[in-house]
């Protein structure tokens, strides 16, 4: 049994976002769906440091990659780097990062838009994604976890559509007590990237928005020890 620890910020090197910026300025303001630098491959840039962080909070468990199908866990105690297969109240889902010791404890989603159009026509339905994802795994998981990311190039988002998304997902990021309606969301970071140089944005979202990726990791650790602290498996 491992005793929980401190979990470590959400960080990503600038060196690799500015790989996916090149190919994005390259492909016309677009990331392609196929390797190399595609689309998915950002999201699981995403998935990797919050599975790996999420191992080092948890007693630095072992992270595993899971079978698709699989219901359950490999191993008695792990962090499982997705797809993660979970059976909700509203349909099942896979997930990009899950803790599952004994049913769902915690569960991860990256999403990327990543031009000017996707962001466009998709940015309400990836709301309607996030909530319909909370709502499946808070129906038969009331105390679970639930954390999304969303990543977005800063020169294909406009100001009207950034300032929409910002106050939605702040709406959605609310749920601090197990009684808090289902489709509201733990945490939620909200990443603006710059394709020319792999920063992330000091200022979008703004410094005491809940979106901001600096407060993730606390955000995530302080719900799981609310719900979970001193219980299996992490009782010395």
């Amino acid at each position: 049994m491992a005793a929980l620890g401190t979990m470590p910020p959400i960080t990503i090197s600038q060196s690799d976002l500015a790989a996916f910026g090149h190919a994005w300025q390259g492909n016309g303001g677009r990331l392609s769906r196929t390797p190399p630098y595609s689309s998915l491959e950002l999201g699981s840039l995403f998935d990797r440091a919050v599975g790996h962080a999420l191992a080092v909070f948890l007693g630095n468990i072992p992270v595993i990659t899971p079978k698709s199908s699989a219901l359950i866990p490999e191993m008695a105690d792990c962090v499982e780097i997705g797809p993660v297969r979970v059976i909700g109240g509203v349909r099942p889902q896979n997930f990009d990062v899950g803790y599952r010791p004994d049913g769902v404890r915690f569960v991860f989603d990256s999403k990327t838009l990543n031009d000017s159009e996707s962001i466009g026509k998709n940015w309400q339905n990836m709301v309607n994604d996030l909530a319909t994802e909370a709502t499946t795994v808070h129906t038969r998981f009331p105390h679970a976890v639930v954390a999304f990311l969303l990543a977005c190039p800063a020169p294909a988002l406009a100001d009207s559509h950034r300032k929409a998304m910002i106050e939605t997902l702040e709406r959605l990021a609310r749920r601090t007590d197990v009684d808090k309606p289902l489709h509201m969301a733990e945490a939620i970071a909200f990443v603006l990237w710059e394709p020319a140089d792999g920063t992330i944005s000091p200022s979008i979202p703004v410094a005491d928005s809940p979106l901001r990726l600096e407060k993730f990791a606390e955000q995530i650790s302080t719900a799981y020890m609310s719900r979970y602290k001193g219980l299996p498996p992490h009782t010395e």
